[in-house]
C-alpha cells in the first residue's frame, strides 16, 4: 500500500498509528514533496467514489488563500485535477492507495472496515 501523507499534519500522524497498530505494510510519500500527478488524481479519484470536489483539502491555508470555496463550481474537471496536481497542500489527506481501493482523508471508522481487528 501506499500512505501518501504530510509529516507535521496531526491527522496524518493519527492515519499512520492506525496502520502500524494493525501492522499493515505500507510506503510512505510526503505529499508537499512528491506531490501527485494528474494521471494519478484521476485514478485515485475513480477509485474513491467521492465527487471531484471531495479531494480538495477545505481546511487548508492554499484552499482559503485562493478562495476555491467559490471557485470549484466554475472549473472544469481538467482545471481542478490541474490545480490538485500543482501542489499536493490542496489535496485531502492522508491517501491511503491500496489494491483496488483509495481512502481520502481519516475516518478511523472507513480505515477500519479495510483493517478489521
Amino acid at each position: 500500500m501506499l500512505f501518501i501523507c504530510y509529516a507535521k499534519c496531526s491527522t496524518c500522524q493519527k492515519a499512520r498509528a492506525f496502520l502500524e497498530g494493525k501492522g499493515a505494510a505500507f510506503e510512505t510519500r510526503e505529499i508537499k514533496t512528491d506531490r501527485p500527478t494528474v494521471p494519478e488524481l484521476r485514478a485515485w479519484h475513480a477509485l474513491s467514489g467521492l465527487p471531484l470536489r471531495k479531494l480538495f483539502n477545505t481546511s487548508g491555508l492554499q484552499y482559503k488563500a485562493l478562495g476555491l470555496k467559490d471557485k470549484l463550481d466554475a472549473m472544469t474537471d481538467d482545471e481542478q485535477y490541474e490545480l490538485l496536481a500543482s501542489d499536493g497542500m490542496l489535496v485531502r489527506r492522508p491517501i491511503l492507495v491500496g489494491d483496488g481501493f483509495v481512502l481520502f482523508g481519516f475516518r478511523e471508522a472507513d480505515w477500519a472496515e479495510r483493517f478489521p481487528s
